[in-house]
């Protein structure tokens, strides 16, 4: 279960300047009283896919995953969502239930706010309203470049394009734990987990990366580079 947080006024929110910053005092007020702070644990479920969305939620801390299943019951991860990124932009305007999963990878703090007052802010609030499809055509646009730099590369250059993409982009490190199990980089990227297992293990061979479990290091970030480039 969720761990409910003391949660901070959205006045005094290092995250106010994402997306509210031009809301008036009364409309800060508003959302403060109707949002809550939850802590989710690794592999802890946020929402299923098909649950009626009743909230706006954005990620403060940790890493989440968006999963899709399709008619097969078949899991898909769409994208991995890092901290300050929007999730719930992706189908609260056009949907009334959720498009897909989302869990949690690492432990993660959420801020859930409610739908309809947030919608209620956007009707009243132009320039807030126009931050809103901003935030939502650049979460779209992440997701289609994501899925483009996987699906254009061979099945090295992929699992180099998501280790190169930890390393410098979440962890800020050559050196750390892999969030992700191989059944988990096959449904990212689209493989087999028995192929994630086998490019990984050449990758060590190689000396390219070393392995302990889950923890990565890699000792040679430009031969991966160029397989992420390349592969």
């Amino acid at each position: 279960m969720p761990e409910i947080l003391n949660t901070s006024a959205c006045n005094k929110c290092a995250f106010r300047s994402l997306l509210f910053e031009n809301l008036t005092d009364d409309e800060l007020i508003d959302l403060n009283v109707n949002k809550v702070e939850k802590k989710y644990y690794k592999k802890e479920i946020v929402v299923e896919q098909g649950e009626p969305i009743k909230e706006f939620l954005y990620l403060k801390e940790g890493l989440i995953k968006l999963v899709k299943k399709d008619g097969m019951k078949k899991e898909h991860i769409i994208s991995i969502a890092r901290p300050l990124n929007f999730i719930g932009f992706l189908s609260v305007f056009s949907n009334d239930k959720y498009q897909y999963s989302i869990s949690a990878i690492e432990d993660s703090v959420m801020c859930f706010i409610d739908l309809e007052v947030l919608k209620n802010t956007i009707r009243n609030n132009g320039v807030f309203a126009l931050e809103v499809l901003e935030k939502i055509s650049k979460i779209s646009d992440d997701i289609i470049q994501f899925r483009m730099m996987i699906d254009r590369r061979q099945l090295r250059g992929r699992i180099a394009y998501i280790l190169v993409m930890f390393a410098k982009q979440v962890y800020f490190n050559s050196k750390f734990h892999l969030p992700l199990s191989r059944k988990e980089i096959a449904e990212l990227i689209d493989m087999s987990t028995e192929n994630v297992i086998r490019i990984l293990s050449e990758f060590r061979r190689d000396e390219i990366i070393r392995i302990d479990g889950s923890q990565i290091e890699i000792l040679n970030i430009g031969q991966l580079e160029r397989l992420c480039r390349f592969g």
